[in-house]
């Protein structure tokens, strides 16, 4: 078989074999080959019978292997679960949950929950470019449906109405382009407007809801409103796209995840945005531009679960 499977069935097949699955991941790691992730130098000798590396230079002579320094940092889980982890999550259009992740792979729950949550994290757009063209921006309140819980749980968790007790995501999308969303914690004028200009690049078309906390943004951008009390859209003035994108969401939210702590919604719009902005590449390339971002990001189980703050 050729070193870059196209399907799922290809590459169980393909990464059960423990040097095709190391080949894969140092060559999408380390594109120009292989170097020490503790000093930099290049063409470190490799020990084949225990498939790790050791740096030749004469200061470091440190052994690594291909987990050191990347999301897998620490991680006893063979690499062919690691990666067809990575793309069941990189391709299911509405995620996959840890339970089925945990059945399918035979590890417990509690450590593909955390495996997923390391993926999210090499999924995160990290690119410091800004959208531009015509740009929607749009909030959505993000929690369980009241009619899907218990009678008691609904009483303790439902304490208003609209979006009260629920988590608030802001969303931009780039028409035809990428999409970034993430948590905020209000819907207030300093905070939207603030996560607007830094991810905006001034000038551009930027088209909004009747929001009086996108008031003042016409100063730097050309800023046209679309009042969804009274139409959904006045010719191109819409928020269509970004509204689509929320339906992903809260059909991946509601439908795979059931139920998203606050503090971990944001991981889940990264993976989300990741799915959609990677949605002309095939499902190799998707994969493969996953396995290309796992070096130089960290997530420890401390910081997923908040100890470490």
């Amino acid at each position: 078989m050729h070193g870059n499977p196209r399907t799922l069935a290809e590459a169980i097949v393909y990464f059960d074999n423990p040097d095709n699955a190391l080949r894969y991941l140092a060559a999408k790691r380390w594109p120009n080959g292989v170097e020490c992730p503790y000093c930099g130098a290049k063409e470190p000798m490799f020990l084949s019978t225990r498939r790790i590396w050791k740096c030749r230079a004469t200061k470091c002579r440190e052994q690594f292997s291909i987990k050191v320094g990347t999301v897998l940092n620490e991680s006893p889980i063979p690499l062919a679960k690691w990666l067809t982890a990575m793309w069941l999550i990189a391709n299911c259009k509405n995620g996959v949950s840890s339970y089925e992740i945990s059945r399918d792979l035979g590890l417990t729950q509690k450590t593909t929950w955390f495996m997923l949550h390391r993926i999210r994290e090499a999924m995160q757009d990290k690119t410091a470019t800004k959208l531009a063209g015509e740009v929607e921006v749009d909030e959505s309140f993000i929690g369980g449906k009241s009619r899907n819980m218990h009678a008691k749980r609904r009483a303790e968790v439902i304490t208003g109405t609209g979006g009260k007790d629920k988590a608030i995501a802001l969303g931009m999308v780039e028409r035809g382009g990428r999409v970034l969303a993430f948590a905020v914690s209000t819907r207030r004028k300093h905070e939207l407007q603030k996560a607007v200009r830094e991810n905006v690049k001034a000038g551009s078309a930027l088209f909004s809801d009747a929001l009086k906390s996108y008031d003042g943004l016409s100063t730097d951008y050309r800023h046209a409103v679309v009042d969804h009390a009274i139409e959904y859209a006045r010719g191109n003035v819409h928020t269509n796209t970004m509204e689509n994108f929320w339906s992903l969401v809260k059909r991946q939210l509601h439908g795979t995840y059931i139920s998203v702590e606050p503090f971990h919604l944001f991981r889940y719009l990264d993976e989300q945005s990741f799915r959609y902005n990677g949605r002309k590449l095939t499902d190799g390339e998707r994969f493969a531009f996953v396995c290309s971002q796992v070096a130089g990001r960290r997530l420890t189980w401390d910081r997923l679960t908040g100890k470490d703050e």
